[in-house]
C-alpha cells in the first residue's frame, strides 16, 4: 500500500490547533506521548513527533510516574488576578463616557495614555498604555482619531488647491 503524506503546513498547524482546543483532546495527546515513551522512544523523539517541547514530554512522564493517569488531566489555570475589580471597571466605564477634561485631565479625548494617568491618579494602580487600549475595546469603545480643521480657511483657495 502506498504511504500517505500531508505536505501542506497549514493543515498540520490546523490539526495541532484542534488538538489544543479542548481539554479532552489535550488529555489524549498526553496519553499518546506517554504511550510512545513507554514503547521505547525518547522524550526528544516523542516531542519532535508530536510537535511539543522535550521538556513538556518529560513533565508528562514525571507527573505520570508520580500520580498516575490523574496527573494527565489538565488542572485549573487561574492566571494573574485583575488589578481592578468590577466596581472600579464600572467607574471607569462611567468616566469614559465624559471627556477627559471633565475627568480632570488636560486633554479633550481619551487615549491609552490619558486612561493610564486617570487610573493611576484615581485608583493608585499602574496600568500600561497598551493594557488601557485593550480596556477601551473590552468596554465597547472604538478608536476615533481627531481630524483637525483649518480655522477660517478660504473655500475658493481650497478648491483651487485640490487635485482633479
Amino acid at each position: 500500500m502506498k504511504p500517505l503524506t500531508i505536505t501542506d503546513p497549514d493543515i498540520i498547524l490546523g490539526l495541532q490547533d484542534e488538538i489544543r482546543r479542548s481539554e479532552e483532546s489535550r488529555y489524549d495527546h498526553r496519553l499518546h506521548g506517554l504511550l510512545l515513551v513507554a514503547q521505547g522512544m525518547s522524550c526528544r523523539e516523542v516531542a519532535q513527533l508530536l510537535g511539543d517541547s522535550p521538556r513538556a514530554v518529560q513533565y508528562w512522564v514525571n507527573r505520570f510516574e508520580k500520580d498516575g493517569l490523574a496527573a494527565m488531566v489538565e488542572g485549573e489555570r487561574p492566571g494573574r488576578p485583575r488589578a481592578l475589580g468590577e466596581k472600579e471597571l464600572a467607574e471607569i466605564n462611567r468616566v469614559l463616557r465624559q471627556t477627559a477634561k471633565a475627568a480632570g485631565l488636560g486633554e479633550n479625548l481619551w487615549d491609552g495614555k490619558s486612561l493610564s494617568a486617570f487610573i493611576a491618579k484615581q485608583f493608585r494602580v499602574e496600568l500600561g498604555v497598551r493594557q488601557c487600549q485593550r480596556m477601551f475595546r473590552q468596554l465597547g469603545f472604538r478608536l476615533r482619531k481627531p481630524r483637525p480643521m483649518i480655522a477660517h480657511a478660504d473655500p475658493q483657495l481650497q478648491r483651487q488647491h485640490k487635485k482633479n
